[in-house]
């Protein structure tokens, strides 16, 4: 589940955290909403931006034969 968190300070700083989102596609869901916000003063990667999507994939070959009985 990805989930995007807020915190707004009494002095109007954002806090945000972002969850769920693994690499760095976060930047691409956050860019527009930091440029409404304002001035990006820090930036703190988590565990999941470093973090790569899994793919897994299989092929299976089936190989039947037959006999003339």
């Amino acid at each position: 589940m990805e989930t995007l968190e807020f915190i707004i300070y009494p002095d109007g700083r954002v806090q945000e955290k972002v969850t769920g989102i693994v690499g760095a596609s976060c930047a691409e869901v956050t860019a527009a909403i930091e440029a409404q916000l304002g001035q990006v003063l820090n930036h703190e990667p988590t565990s999941e931006f470093f973090a790569t999507q899994v793919q897994q994939s299989s092929v299976v070959n089936t190989q039947t034969s037959f006999s003339d009985w």
